[in-house]
């Protein structure tokens, strides 16, 4: 079985062309989705977290994802401990979800799987691209936060054009261009 990441910046639509795959019968892990899952539901991930973090980072057994938030985004260090404790987790639970797939391919999908080094683990990597101004524009709308904030969260993540050329398949999703045939397409690739 073949192990395809799905990545690109915030905001570039990857849940929109993950949807067309999962349409296609294709088993997505949402790596983002389950990082917080685990982080609440896996004791011992929970007390690391515990442990570097502080008790403020969890509110009554939930995440308090908006004081994680703050934390990481303001220091790039925090940031760091942050992935290097939550991705190891999540690459071995993605593992064990490998295990219990049975299809041609399965589709890992992830913000910042190469920033991870997560994409090491993967057979091929395919990158949704969309103009910044595009994905302000849909961010503002679709989270109701500042341009300014959605700025830093974005200097976060490495640049597009980076994530481009260490791609192989390239999905443009910038409003114009129809997405369902470029995923048909590479699909097909897929399956070969």
């Amino acid at each position: 079985m073949k192990k395809i990441g799905l990545t690109g910046n915030i905001g570039s639509g990857k849940t929109t062309v993950s949807n067309v795959f999962k349409t296609l019968g294709v088993p997505i892990f949402y790596a983002d989705d389950e990082a917080k899952r685990l982080m609440v539901e896996d004791e011992s991930l929970k007390n690391q977290l515990l442990n570097v973090f502080g008790t403020e980072i969890y509110d009554n057994n939930l995440l308090n994802r908006k004081y994680l938030l703050k934390l990481a985004f303001n220091d790039g260090s925090v940031l760091k401990r942050l992935n290097e404790i939550v991705h190891p987790v999540v690459r071995n639970y993605f593992d064990d979800w490998c295990n219990q797939q049975s299809s041609a391919y399965v589709m890992k999908e992830a913000a910042i799987l190469f920033e991870s080094g997560t994409d090491k683990d993967l057979d091929a990597i395919i990158c949704v691209k969309c103009p910044k101004t595009k994905r302000i524009e849909r961010l503002v709308h679709r989270d109701s936060i500042s341009v300014e904030h959605i700025k830093l969260r974005m200097s976060k993540q490495w640049d597009e054009g980076r994530k481009v050329a260490l791609s192989d398949f390239i999905i443009d999703n910038d409003g114009d261009t129809l997405v369902i045939p470029q995923v048909l397409e590479i699909h097909t690739n897929l399956l070969k």
